[in-house]
C-alpha cells in the first residue's frame, strides 16, 4: 500500500499552510487528517468549509455526533471512530450516546435512533431513500432541512472515512484511547 506524507506546516504545499497553522491553534496538535489532507490543498479547502458548515447546521451536539458516527461506523473508519469519540466527550455528548452508536445498540431516544436510522438510509441506499423512510423521519420531528444536512453531514464524512482509508492514517495519540473495531456480525440463528 502507499504510504501517504503526514504533512507538517514546513512539509505542506504552500497553499495548505495557514490551513494547518489553524488547525493546530484550534485542535491544539495538528489532527493526522489534516496532515493526510494537506497534501490536496484544494481537498483540505472544501473539507474544512464542510465540516464548519455541518457544525452550523441546525442539528445539536448531540444530534451531529449522531450523524458522523453513524457514517463511521458504517463507513468502518479506523480514525474517525475513535476521533469523534473523543470530540463527544470534549463536546460534553452524553457516553450513552457515544457508546450506542459505537456498538450499534439503541440510542436513550426515539428521535435520536430515527435520526441514525435515517443517516444509514442515505448512506445504504445512496439518496434513493423512500418516501415513507423520509416521512419517518420528519414524523420524529426532524424538518426538510435536516434531510438536507444529512446530505451535508455525509459529504463532510465521505471525505475523511474514504481518504483514512486510502492513506491508513494512523490514530491521533489523543484519541487512540478509543480505538474502535468494528464487532463481528451476528451469526443468523
Amino acid at each position: 500500500m502507499t504510504e501517504f506524507t503526514l504533512h507538517t506546516e514546513e512539509t505542506a504545499p504552500e497553499e495548505s499552510k495557514p490551513m494547518l497553522v489553524e488547525a493546530q491553534k484550534r485542535f491544539g496538535m495538528l489532527p493526522g487528517i489534516h496532515s493526510v489532507m494537506a497534501e490536496a490543498p484544494t481537498v483540505y479547502h472544501a473539507y474544512n468549509i464542510l465540516h464548519e458548515d455541518f457544525v452550523n447546521s441546525s442539528f445539536n451536539e448531540e444530534e451531529l455526533t449522531v450523524v458522523w458516527q453513524t457514517i463511521n461506523v458504517e463507513h468502518e473508519c479506523h480514525y474517525c471512530v475513535p476521533a469523534h469519540t473523543g470530540i463527544a466527550h470534549m463536546m460534553k455528548v452524553d457516553n450513552a450516546i457515544t457508546e450506542a452508536l459505537r456498538n450499534e445498540t439503541p440510542l436513550p431516544t426515539t428521535k435520536l435512533d430515527a435520526l441514525r436510522e435515517f443517516t444509514l438510509s442515505v448512506v445504504r441506499e445512496r439518496g434513493n431513500v423512500g418516501k415513507d423512510k423520509v416521512q419517518a423521519f420528519l414524523d420524529a420531528g426532524y424538518t426538510q432541512r435536516q434531510v438536507l444536512e444529512v446530505v451535508l453531514g455525509l459529504s463532510q464524512k465521505v471525505m475523511s472515512n474514504y481518504i483514512n482509508h486510502l492513506a491508513d492514517t494512523p490514530v491521533d495519540k489523543a484519541f487512540e484511547k478509543f480505538a474502535w473495531e468494528k464487532a463481528p456480525a451476528q451469526a443468523a440463528e
